[in-house]
């Protein structure tokens, strides 16, 4: 899924200017406990999530996390917006709740990095 689907479906506001929307990201995940990103979390991911501080960009960068999105309104400082520029990390944000940005992520396609850690 493209970036710029991305921005429409979860009707998404840009924080870090300007960024490539035909890139891909295939795998979604969501949490605020970014030990848990850290141990499923995928390179080049979407990650969502209602925690806003400067670890969820360190997370981020950490595990090649393409694009962050803040939910429920919810606005990161100046700061986590400059570390996330600085490390090429795009920022969203949007109003609607992790559980139906998750929700609309997943009808349309997107694949939860859970899917990318089962034993088959």
């Amino acid at each position: 899924m493209k970036i710029m689907e991305i921005k429409e479906i979860l009707e998404a506001e840009v924080l870090t200017g300007e960024y490539d929307p035909e890139t891909e990201i295939e795998i979604g995940c969501s949490s605020d406990l970014m030990s848990e990103i850290l141990a499923f979390g995928k390179p080049g991911a979407i990650l969502l999530t209602s925690l806003t501080n400067i670890q969820v960009i360190n997370t981020a960068n950490v595990s090649d996390i393409k694009v962050v999105c803040f939910v429920m309104g919810k606005i990161p400082d100046e700061n986590i917006i400059n570390l996330a520029r600085k490390n090429d990390v795009i920022v969203f944000i949007t109003k609607l709740t992790t559980f139906e940005s998750c929700g609309r992520l997943y009808k349309n396609g997107l694949k939860s990095c859970s899917y990318f850690n089962l034993d088959k």
